[in-house]
């Protein structure tokens, strides 16, 4: 149990540190003036989603009683928190509620991809809050804690292919839509302007996922070992496949795709990590690559979706595609929540509907969570910033501070 616990302890500081890793990710990818911006709209959800997740996030996800939709009230304010974790003979609640906790502060930052350099603090702040109560701490209640989409439809999710990366990548392309593009976004280009910040970010990022995966398992045993090295696989294969394309595309390698190639790979596996082989971790780790790169592709160059740091078209089409590969590939050996149960390469059709069935559930339950949030958010700010505001930077329009004070080049 101690082994456990400590175990499980490690890998949710690890988590954690995912947050941070992705302010400096998005960061170092926008543009110059937005770069206080771009990295506090993950840093202030570290201190909103731990105080929320705290007062109802907990028992609203995993509170004792819930029901087919989200949990109870019962655990309010983390009361009545006295017995071992009901998810894990071996852990003590608290130490599955720190791990659960951190993914309900990776989850909000990731939407703020999509609407980087646009969209209000007051409006942010605003909709993370109700979004969570809306959107996250049902599904994760829907998908692990006994509810709808894991115990009644039964799809796998292993680590948060529906609870993290497609409901934060469709939130993401809805307040996109939404917002509308950048001014000048289709005059303007906009280059990444830190590379090493991105190289550092997705460092951090990939380090975290080890937790992320490995911990999801709620053990220090062979089925974390497992997640953990499915997950190097994949990442490290998603990372030569899109290096691959840009050489073909481009004619040369670049870091910008090397890294965004890990972490497609590390979205993609995510649902499945625990559930397939190695060989099937290689193969979903290139075919994720492939399609982020064309999906990323036809947002913004054919849709002409301003998905500003492509938090859908890696996030939201990477966890689509990983949780449908997982019906395809899980392994009736690994298969830990159903056993016996397989993929479509095992000859059955059973895991591969319940996956796709999932994943439209979570589309429906993110949409209206969404729509709702947008809604309330709007009776009290505009979503976004003013053209003069947009154009001078949210750094200074936004928070009154300047990443570069001392710069004097060109942006």
């Amino acid at each position: 149990m101690s082994g456990d616990t400590g175990f499980i302890l490690i890998c949710a500081a690890l988590v954690f540190i995912m947050t941070p890793g992705l302010a400096l990710f998005y960061g170092g990818l926008g543009r110059r003036k937005n770069m206080v911006s771009n990295m506090f709209n993950s840093v202030f959800v570290l201190g909103l989603g731990i105080v929320l997740y705290a007062l109802i996030g907990y028992s609203l996800s995993f509170g004792e009683g819930g029901g087919t939709f989200i949990g109870s009230l019962k655990n309010i304010g983390l009361s009545g928190i006295t017995k071992d974790s009901m998810y894990s003979e071996t852990l003590p609640t608290y130490a599955f509620i720190a791990f659960q906790m951190m993914f309900a502060l990776i989850t909000p930052a990731i939407i703020t991809g999509s609407v980087a350099g646009r969209m209000k603090f007051k409006a942010l702040f605003i909709f993370i809050s109700l979004w969570s109560v809306l959107v996250y701490y049902p599904l994760a209640h829907m998908v692990w804690g006994g509810g709808l989409i894991g115990a009644k439809i039964g799809a796998l999710d292993f680590a948060g292919g529906d609870v993290v990366h497609i409901s934060s990548g469709m939130t993401g392309l809805i307040l996109a839509i939404i917002l509308g593009k950048r001014y000048g976004y289709s005059q303007i280009s906009y280059r990444v302007h830190n590379i090493p910040f991105v190289m550092l970010g997705t460092g951090l990022l990939w380090l975290g996922w080890f937790g992320f995966n490995a911990g999801s398992a709620l053990a220090a045993d062979g089925l974390a070992a497992h997640a953990f090295m499915t997950t190097a696989i994949s990442a490290a294969a998603a990372c030569l496949a899109w290096m691959f394309i840009d050489i073909v595309k481009q004619n040369k390698p670049t870091m910008i795709g090397a890294c965004t190639g890990v972490l497609a790979g590390l979205v993609g596996i995510t649902p499945a990590a625990g559930f397939v082989s190695m060989f099937s971790a290689l193969i979903i780790g290139i075919s994720t690559s492939f399609v982020c790169y064309f999906g990323i592709a036809l947002i913004k160059k054919i849709l002409k979706i301003d998905d500003a740091l492509d938090a859908f078209g890696c996030h939201g089409l990477g966890g689509i595609w990983g949780g449908i590969m997982t019906g395809v590939l899980v392994e009736p050996s690994l298969n830990t929540v159903r056993e016996g149960a397989g993929g479509l390469i095992f000859g059955s059709f059973e895991q591969l509907g319940a996956q796709i069935l999932g994943i439209l559930a979570t589309f429906v339950i993110v949409i209206a969570g969404t729509l709702i949030a947008i809604a309330i958010t709007r009776i009290f700010t505009p979503l976004r910033v003013s053209k003069r505001d947009e154009s001078i930077g949210l750094d200074t329009s936004e928070h009154g501070e300047n990443a570069y004070p001392s710069f004097l080049g060109l942006d």
